[in-house]
């Protein structure tokens, strides 16, 4: 038989069940389209080569022996600020990282699940960019337009899964860092409830603004691989009640209040919805009424919600770079990020942590009108490769606001939103939509991004030169 790459996570796992598919087979198409894809895309850190082939040839005598596991076999992809035993984790940063002696708790319970993980995928310096590039890896381009970046900071999991590299990854979301460049990317990225993913070894990550979060072609890969890797370790301060997010998949809605929030969250630099962008979201917004929802245009009460945000993410970020082994070559931005962290990091961080609870009181409020946002997730389509890069960390803010002023409001809040892809702007650059929710309402937001995905089919759209046909299988 041949086996199309175009083939999701469901459909492979499913297809390693009955036999009709070995793992080390599709462990090997994974790595030779990695390798292939390097000089053109360079969405990974790390190649897990021959690991990989020894527990997909692992996996294949489990299969044989009738162990079934939901993603026994399948090769999967995570960012590179996760733990792989026995492989460094660098986290975008320049220099020789030991290799770390345990999984983290996200990808101990997605071996538990069954997947091979195949590699780690590249990310800009401690995640704090809307891009992924850097002098320690270079460039990951975008599979829709190698002259644009896939976004940031989880770009090489999304490059990875929209070229068909591997059918989903994890990445990991503090500003938007799942849910933009999924945007880009013409892929379904779920941002879950703060702690829904371990982050440990780290109780919290950047002083809880970051969660762990899927990217997948189909909502039902993004949840299947949510559930895979979704769980606590015995001391995550954050343990969510636990929900069904495959089983929220294909489930009606039913009839929802959908708020259509377009005015960008306050920040103290400027910030413009394209009009192109805005164009793709209100014809989502016209294809959500068509399915009977009722959608009005209404903006969360967000008010000076960016004061809390940034102490939480520079405390975070000067944590990070506290604990760095080579802080002498770090970017000059982090280390002018991480100094204003150290000055924020006593009596405005407790005031910007406290201030949480008032801000679940009001903008819950908010979903008392409500069931659900739609957003634009970004304010502009990719930027160039290299046009952030050299800024200078002003200038460097003022470009990422103005690109990406919507997403970060749901990281100070700690609840989930998904990407959901809204088409396509200029020559093809792709943008996307946010559908964003209250505490745990990750199954709400998936039955309403399935019943989307029904209509428009998204997934059946590939970038140019990258929907193919594997060779036949052994």
């Amino acid at each position: 038989m041949t086996y199309e790459r175009s083939a999701g996570l469901a459909e492979t796992a499913r297809a390693l069940a009955d036999g009709e598919l070995t793992s080390v087979s599709l462990v090997e198409r994974a790595l030779a389209r990695i390798k292939a894809s390097q000089d053109t895309l360079n969405a990974f850190r790390i190649v897990r080569t021959e690991a990989a082939l020894v527990e997909a040839a692992a996996a294949d005598r489990d299969l044989a022996a009738g162990v079934r596991t939901p993603l026994l076999g399948v090769p999967v992809a995570v960012k590179d600020d996760m733990d792989v035993a026995g492989e460094p984790t660098a986290f975008g940063c320049r220099g020789e990282f030991p290799a770390v002696t345990r999984d983290g708790e996200a990808v101990r319970r997605l071996r538990a699940a069954g997947a091979v993980i195949v590699g780690k995928t590249n990310t800009c310096e401690f995640g704090q960019w809307p891009f992924t590039e850097g002098p320690a890896f270079g460039a990951t381009r975008n599979p829709w337009s190698p002259e644009h970046t896939p976004g940031g900071s989880s770009g090489g999991s999304a490059a990875a899964v929209a070229a068909g590299l591997v059918p989903a990854a994890l990445g990991s979301d503090g500003a938007g860092s799942v849910r933009i460049p999924a945007s880009w990317t013409h892929l379904v990225g779920i941002k879950p409830q703060r702690g829904r993913v371990s982050t440990w070894p780290r109780g919290e990550s950047f002083q809880g603004i970051t969660v762990n979060g899927t990217l997948a072609r189909t909502v039902a890969d993004a949840a299947l691989l949510l559930d895979a890797a979704s769980g606590n370790h015995p001391l995550d301060p954050h343990r969510p009640p636990a929900v069904d997010a495959g089983a929220a998949v294909g489930r009606d809605p039913g009839r929802l209040r959908i708020a259509l929030a377009l005015k960008p969250p306050f920040t103290a630099l400027p910030a413009r919805l394209r009009p192109e962008v805005r164009a793709r979201v209100l014809e989502l917004a016209e294809k959500l009424a068509a399915l009977g929802h009722t959608v009005e245009e209404a903006d969360p009460p967000y008010g000076q919600i960016g004061l809390t945000f940034v102490p939480r993410a520079t405390a975070g970020l000067a944590e990070r770079v506290r604990e760095a082994p080579f802080p002498t070559l770090l970017d000059r931005r982090t280390r002018e990020a991480a100094r204003l962290g150290g000055l924020l990091g006593g009596v405005p961080l407790r005031a910007a942590r406290r201030a949480e609870a008032v801000l679940h009181r009001r903008i819950g409020g908010f979903f008392t009108s409500y069931d659900v946002v739609l957003a634009p997730t970004t304010a502009a389509p990719p930027p160039r490769v290299g046009a952030m890069l050299e800024l200078g960390g002003l200038a460097t803010d003022r470009a990422m606001i103005a690109a990406c002023p919507y997403a970060w409001p749901w990281n100070v809040l700690g609840w989930p939103g998904v990407n959901v892809p809204a088409g396509f702007v200029g020559d093809g650059l792709p943008v996307g939509a946010q559908l964003l929710g209250p505490a745990n309402s990750e199954p709400l937001l998936l039955s309403l991004a399935g019943q989307l995905e029904a209509e428009l089919r998204w997934h059946e759209v590939w970038p140019p030169g990258w929907a193919a046909v594997d060779s036949p299988a052994a």
